[in-house]
């Protein structure tokens, strides 16, 4: 093992942060120079080179990060983010974690490690065993495993004490699989990372359009007249939407950033790939920033709305033709207080009415948005306004826009499609059975927030998590530490050690699994597996690199010897076949999944297939309840916030992935070798009488209890004085998941309320 490979052998220094002037512009040549950096350290020089050439190549394996799609037809040499890199290192990284790690390090001290520290070990190499009392992790077979879980689920009273979480990462086949897996063992209890990002825009959409996905393409963009870009941060979670960004304004568009953080990507993009984002001035991306206030969109998209009405901005062919509730929206969104809008947004009037002119200009606009709208008490009804807008300028159904909820983990969208939810319809289910000859229960099962709830109540026994970092991931970490500890047994099935790892049941498993880099040989000879992106494009990815180690196991694998040691080789379900040879799943999901048909040649296509959507295909609003595009009359939300008190948003740092950290910088905040930090304007500063550099406890407030609030706090965060709407600040998941009640959800949707949490500011002591 080389000098480079070798892991961290000290923790995060909190003490060491040193914060800087944010950045006014993103990628460039630190972009590039941080990529090739990141993937010596983890992989040496010539394995880098290796690995980035095939990353979202078409002969290569699709990026484990973020769900951009590829571009369809000619794509770059260097196809991939900085982001992108950064993950790949993390997979492909020469750093090992093996029983010699595991016999060195009892998990109690490893439950004081950082999640940086954690991840910075390396790759798994072998299923490991913490028995009930034990101090240390242990080898154990994979047959032991799988009897291990399969005994433990067989003595459950009843299927549903069971929970069966996955992450975004998981393959088209693993995840059709696993819900198969699952339903077959008797119980609908299918949480997945979604419930925590995206579940409101799919709730929404659903009911507006009859179908919970994007209705744009890749290929929309370059059309489009105007872009807006509503609560996300591309810069850091989806850095290649910038090109697509800058490819459409130099085909004319105008784009408008709404936003209570000015972030870096949207401000000008120094696009690596060509000479003038290298060494030039880049391109110069929102015409207009809206800095609006947390919580404050609903608001604005009303307000808009209410303009557009007022000016007869409105396509009365479209409305007329393609949907309902006109007539309830109009006559509701005419009464809008525009106190309220001042109020909820911050925004000065004449800035909103720019923005409103902009869009009864343009015949062809695209709405994008992402978790800065998800995660919020009144998530779905503030989706539902954009919408409204789409549906009064026609917006939906014809090139160059739509509406585009931009999506984070790689395969998010596929798992859903695969049949990864708590409640899939009776289409689906009908399906299943009719195809494998089984009885799959009808019953809806857990989400998220409900897992916990069932951990933390003794209603769930055993908890089973096909990737992710469900403990880090999660909203209010002490009850989900207490809830997991509380479970029997808990099983990880997971490429690097996490928080997850190290909160653990009475009984805990890892189960080591191959990464999306890497080659996977079974009996049937190499095989691939599929994902689908976040606009619908479903694509192949073939690892290339030899596996970590010779111990693991593909994840299909993973399923289908549990499946065989849970459910008995009379079982209908051909498992022993499906781990031979993916086609035959593939097959499979081409007579279940709807849009699948000819599923395996369609998969081998040069650039995959894109899923059927009727509203954007032919305008068919069919799914919906009155088959047509429902507009929505929602009552106005105002955050309220008491004095002396913020409203606190979650976010990512630029040096991470969702819970995954790879690095202390967040560049583009001028943030380095820490994380423990707050962002706060200076009025707010002032206000509240603290200074820049300060440490401060966070402390949340949220009323719990009929008499009075409970509190959560987070201690000792440097607060950073940063260009944030005021009122409103911001600090790095995990660390402030704590602050984020588990009974905080959004309406409909019930996802964690991540962006919209009341806190105050205490002097920290010392």
């Amino acid at each position: 093992m080389s000098v480079m490979s070798k892991p961290p052998e000290q923790d995060i220094d909190e003490s060491r942060i040193d914060v800087t002037e944010p950045k006014r512009w993103a990628a460039g040549i630190p972009g590039v120079a941080v990529s090739l950096q990141r993937g010596v350290e983890q992989m040496g020089a010539a394995r880098t080179v290796t690995t980035l050439r095939l990353l979202n190549q078409r002969e290569g394996f699709d990026c484990p990060g973020c769900a951009w799609p590829e571009p369809q037809g000619h794509r770059k040499l260097a196809e991939f983010c900085e982001n992108g890199a950064k993950a790949v290192a993390e997979e492909a990284t020469l750093r090992r974690v093996g029983p010699e790690f595991f016999a060195a390090h009892p998990v109690a001290e490893l439950a004081g490690k950082t999640d940086y520290w954690l991840g910075q070990q390396g790759r798994l190499t072998e299923p490991v065993v913490l028995r009930e009392g034990g101090t240390h992790y242990e080898p154990i077979s994979w047959g032991d495993a799988f009897s291990l879980v399969a005994g433990k689920l067989a003595g459950l009273a009843h299927p549903d004490e069971a929970v069966f979480y996955t992450s975004g990462r998981t393959s088209n086949e693993a995840a059709f699989l696993y819900q198969l897996l699952v339903r077959s063992f008797g119980t609908n209890n299918l949480p997945d990372c979604s419930n925590m990002c995206h579940e409101s825009s799919g709730a929404a959409l659903s009911e507006t359009t009859g179908i919970g996905k994007g209705s744009v393409g890749i290929d929309d963009f370059p059309r489009a007249d105007l872009i807006v870009v509503v609560g996300q941060n591309p810069g850091t979670n989806h850095p290649r939407m910038l090109s697509a960004l800058e490819e459409a304004k130099k085909a004319g568009a105008r784009i408008v950033a709404v936003n209570p953080l000015p972030e870096a990507g949207l401000l000008r993009f120094k696009n690596p790939q060509n000479a003038k984002g290298l060494v030039g001035g880049g391109t110069r991306l929102a015409d207009e920033f809206l800095q609006i206030r947390l919580g404050g969109d609903q608001a604005l998209f009303q307000a808009v709305g209410n303009l557009l009405l007022s000016w007869d901005a409105v396509d009365t062919g479209f409305v007329d033709g393609y949907t309902a509730g006109f007539a309830e929206y109009a006559a509701h969104v005419r009464e809008l207080d525009w106190a309220d809008v001042d109020a909820a947004t911050g925004l000065p009037r004449a800035q909103v009415e720019r923005f409103a002119r902009l869009l009864a200009g343009s015949e062809r606009t695209i709405f994008c948005w992402a978790m800065g709208l998800t995660q919020h008490r009144h998530s779905v009804p503030t989706i539902r306004e954009i919408a409204n807008v789409a549906l009064l300028r026609g917006m939906i159904g014809k090139p160059g826009a739509g509406l585009c909820p931009v999506r984070g983990h790689s395969n998010v969208q596929g798992d859903r499609t695969m049949g990864i939810w708590e409640r899939m319809p009776e289409q689906f289910m009908a399906a299943l059975e009719a195809e494998f000859g089984i009885t799959v229960p009808r019953e809806h099962g857990f989400d998220t927030v409900a897992s916990i709830r069932a951990m933390r109540d003794g209603r769930a026994k055993v908890f089973f998590a096909m990737g992710g970092n469900f403990v880090a991931a999660t909203p209010d970490t002490a009850v989900t530490e207490r809830a997991v500890r509380s479970c029997e047994l808990t099983v990880q099935v997971s490429t690097k050690l996490n928080r997850s790892h190290v909160v653990h049941g009475r009984t805990a498993l890892i189960l080591p699994t191959l990464g999306r880099t890497e080659v996977d040989l079974q009996h049937g000879g190499e095989q691939f597996v599929t994902v689908e992106d976040s606009m619908s494009v479903v694509h192949r990815s073939r690892g290339r690199l030899a596996p970590a180690s010779p111990r693991l196991l593909s994840e299909v694998s993973i399923v289908c010897r549990l499946a065989r040691a849970l459910l008995g080789p009379e079982h209908p379900v051909p498992w022993e076949e499906f781990e031979k040879d993916y086609d035959l799943i593939r097959d499979r999901i081409s007579r279940v999944v709807p849009g699948c048909a000819d599923y395996n040649e369609r998969v081998r296509r040069p650039d995959g297939f894109v899923l059927p959507h009727a509203p954007r295909d032919a305008r068919e609003f069919t799914g919906t309840r009155t088959g047509k595009a429902n507009f929505a009359a929602h009552e106005l939300t105002v955050p309220h916030v008491p004095p002396g008190r913020l409203l606190l948003q979650t976010l990512r740092s630029h040096d991470q992935y969702n819970t995954t950290i790879y690095g202390l910088d967040d560049r583009y905040r001028g943030v380095k070798n820490g994380r423990r930090v707050v962002f706060v304007s200076p009025a707010d500063l002032d206000e509240l009488n603290l200074l820049d550099g300060q440490h401060v406890d966070l402390v949340s407030e949220w009323p719990e209890d009929p008499t009075g609030v409970v509190e959560r706090r987070a201690e000792r965060f440097r607060v950073v004085s940063y260009p944030t709407a005021k009122g409103c600040a911001a600090a790095y998941f995990p660390e402030a998941n704590s602050l984020v009640p588990l009974d905080s959800t959004a309406e409909v949707s019930g996802t964690p309320t991540s962006k919209s949490i009341v806190v105050r500011l205490e002097r920290a002591a010392g």
